[in-house]
């Protein structure tokens, strides 16, 4: 039992934790948590099996970690408890019977002698330790009395404060890493999502981008429509950095796009036969239109917004941004193709070489229009309360530690030749050279009474 002690008492385990915690807590912040499996087999092949089977995708909520904290906390809670012990013994049920000879073993100390019994000069000791807000005990044995003042007495505990706030911090991590929940919502305009164990809806109302002189962007907006059965609470115009929070959730800004898949597609048509007339269809996805007079068909098949060539000359989306806008075509005139090939946004003579004798037809893609949706993070996490109370505790001690250090003052009088001996010798956990001033002022003072 003994060795365990030890063991969980030990600063040597306590380091060797705390950077382990340090090392981990790197590895959350520089490793992306949290994203689906095809993103990291993208960004790191074959070794992606391997990060997420240890959990250093998802490292504050892996059982690795949690137990590491659990751990640093149980050693910080024994060593609290085992040294908090002898300190409130000694604030609140202290020894009163210091010998006058151990006193003057102390590095603050003096000695004097003072006309009177020791009775009355107990009472102008008492009344001049109080005058300067100690807190003053005493008894009288053999002859002499004996006496203590304490002042600050709660600075002794800074550190064990301290401790506490650190195991609440732990506390709050532990249950955040048991507890918490998030969540990536895209969410298009007009959208309603229910939130999942929770009895309210998020609605997107708009989506707002907003753009420098320049043409940069400058910020996202999501306005937001908290929903309870049915009805309205809640407003807000949610952008980076400024959450919704309700009932415990926050709702992040976390990124944007666009609805390709329901994106709207106007398309020019010219004839060869006439080269200024111009004929506009409006298309989707899979949409089939008719040209004026009813015998030529227009089908959009498929539509890139980042047309790009892949490894395989296969064509593909190299991002979900419109840099490089394209449309795969076909047409039909009596039930035959005339035409099948990409119309590019930004390279509109390239629809013209796909065309046949038989319609000799050229398209453009003039505009897309798609509905934009947001990304929304929703998290919820029950242990950051935990965690700013924790943080609130720690400032106390720390403050308590530095700011607020404990004095002790210790008086033994005895009567001798028909006068009082005062021997008196005291100590400060900080500050010694501070109290040195007050211990001679209160020396001083007391010598005044002869």
């Amino acid at each position: 039992m003994k060795a365990l002690l030890r063991f969980f008492t030990s600063v040597r385990l306590a380091i060797v934790l705390l950077i382990f915690i340090i090392l981990a807590s790197m590895v959350g912040t520089l490793l992306p948590q949290g994203r689906s499996a095809e993103e990291y087999l993208t960004r790191y092949g074959q070794l992606s099996a391997l990060l997420q089977r240890i959990q250093l995708t998802n490292v504050y909520q892996s059982f690795w970690y949690i137990g590491l904290l659990c751990l640093f906390s149980l050693n910080i809670l024994i060593c609290t408890l085992t040294r908090l012990s002898p300190k409130i013994r000694r604030v609140f049920r202290p020894q009163l019977g210091s010998e006058a000879l151990s006193l003057l073993t102390l590095k603050i100390k003096d000695r004097f002698k003072l006309p009177g019994d020791v009775h009355s000069i107990q009472e102008i000791v008492k009344r001049e330790l109080r005058r300067r807000h100690y807190r003053v005990r005493g008894k009288e044995a053999a002859g002499k009395v004996f006496l203590l003042g304490q002042k600050r007495a709660l600075g002794r505990f800074g550190s064990d404060i301290v401790h506490m706030g650190i195991l609440i911090i732990l506390a709050g991590g532990i249950l955040s890493g048991l507890a918490s929940h998030r969540q990536s919502l895209t969410l298009p305009e007009g959208q309603t999502i229910p939130i999942a164990g929770a009895d309210f809806s998020v609605r997107l109302d708009k989506f707002v981008t907003e753009y420098y002189p320049n043409g940069s962007v400058k910020d996202w907006k999501s306005h937001l429509t908290v929903l309870e059965k049915g009805k309205e609470v809640r407003q807000k115009a949610i952008e980076v950095n400024h959450p919704l929070k309700h009932r415990g959730y926050l709702f992040y800004q976390s990124g944007y796009g666009w609805d390709w898949p329901r994106a709207r597609l106007e398309i020019w048509v010219r004839k060869s036969d006439q080269a200024s007339a111009i004929e506009k269809i409006f298309l989707r996805v899979g949409q089939k239109q008719s040209l004026e007079g009813g015998n030529i068909d227009v089908v959009a098949r498929r539509f890139l917004p980042d047309f790009v060539l892949d490894e395989r000359r296969q064509p593909a989306t190299r991002s979900l941004e419109p840099h490089n806008p394209a449309v795969f075509l076909e047409s039909w005139k009596n039930g035959e193709k005339v035409f099948s090939g990409w119309v590019f946004a930004k390279f509109p003579d390239f629809g013209r070489v796909h065309g046949t004798a038989a319609a000799d037809l050229s398209f453009e893609l003039k505009d897309i229009d798609a509905p934009p949706y947001s990304v929304i993070q929703m998290a919820k996490d029950p242990g950051v309360p935990l965690i700013w109370l924790g943080c609130a505790v720690l400032m106390g001690g720390l403050f308590l530690a530095f700011y607020w250090p404990s004095r002790e003052l210790r008086i033994v009088i005895e009567e001798t030749n028909g006068k009082s001996e005062l021997t008196a010798g005291g100590s400060a956990s900080k500050g010694s050279d501070a109290f040195e001033r007050e211990f001679s002022a209160i020396m001083d003072s007391l010598r005044k009474t002869r």
